[in-house]
């Protein structure tokens, strides 16, 4: 089995050089790496990631983070296709780790991502120390030690690293563009692929590693963007996703949100947006 590994990039020039260099160290390379730019143009001088680069461009306003995933995917020529943010370093086995998966059951696979405190990885790549410091998300299960384990919950899709049958992908047409901006896509997307009956799989061996930059909790500067796409999922599928950001956004006094409705009673203040940057990482594993 072929693998094509796809990311999606805005800025964040360093991590992608990141990402690419630990697709050169692979045990297993991948067949290509297909670059989804939602800027209007691609970096020059990046490393050489040990296999054909493919290149789309997908510049929009919000990003167009579906419809990016989507153009990728079109372009990919392989039979499986890892998605890997453009935040992350993949281990040496992550591409062994998925195509051993894939070759042994269908299914979508979820890799396990550990986060990196900043400083970590400028003075290159050790992967034992990445591992040292790596902190593993809280509100994430256990990977198995050995093959995969079998995830009841769709929700538990993690755009950061995952990977499946491109066939499946298309058959049920990829991300929904309906979905703009932050937030929605990627829940919308596992809702449909499991319905359409393929399992879901924690998978050994496919370890990331986040790289730092900074983040909001919650993501105000999202605001808006998470509103709609909350909205149009709950039309879509009769429930609420985010419900963690909308639960904070309500208790911040943003939003009145009960069942049915999201009712905007203010938009956050700019001070607002700049102090739940403040802690944001220490929050996030609190």
């Amino acid at each position: 089995m072929q693998a094509s590994v796809l990311t999606l990039v805005r800025g964040r020039r360093d991590h992608l050089a990141r990402l690419m260099e630990g697709l050169a160290r692979q045990t297993r390379r991948p067949a290509e790496l297909v670059i989804a730019w939602m800027q209007d143009t691609a970096f020059a001088d990046l490393p050489d990631p040990g296999c054909p680069v493919r290149h789309v461009m997908v510049p929009g306003e919000p990003m167009p983070l579906a419809e990016a995933r989507n153009r990728a995917a079109e372009t990919a020529a392989s039979e499986l296709l890892v998605f890997l943010d453009v935040d992350c370093i993949p281990s040496p086995t992550v591409v062994e780790a998925y195509c051993a998966a894939a070759e042994a059951q269908d299914g979508l696979f979820l890799g396990e991502v550990l986060y990196l405190p900043a400083g970590t990885v400028e003075a290159g790549l050790d992967f034992a120390r990445l591992d040292a410091l790596g902190r593993v998300h809280p509100s994430k299960p256990a990977v198995p030690n050995e093959g995969v384990r079998r995830e009841p919950d769709a929700g538990e899709l993690w755009g950061l690293s995952f990977a499946l049958p491109a066939a499946r992908w298309h058959a049920v047409g990829g991300m929904d563009e309906g979905f703009v901006g932050y937030g929605g896509e990627e829940t919308d997307f596992a809702v449909r692929m499991a319905a359409s009956g393929l399992p879901f799989f924690w998978t050994a061996g496919a370890r990331c590693y986040h790289q730092h930059h900074p983040v909001r909790v919650p993501p105000l500067h999202h605001f808006d963007h998470i509103l709609r796409n909350a909205a149009l999922f709950r039309a879509r599928h009769g429930r609420w996703c985010m419900d963690y950001w909308l639960g904070q956004f309500r208790d911040a006094g943003l939003i009145d949100w009960g069942d049915d409705a999201i009712r905007l009673l203010r938009a956050p203040s700019l001070a607002e947006i700049e102090a739940s940057g403040a802690g944001a990482a220490e929050r996030l594993f609190s």
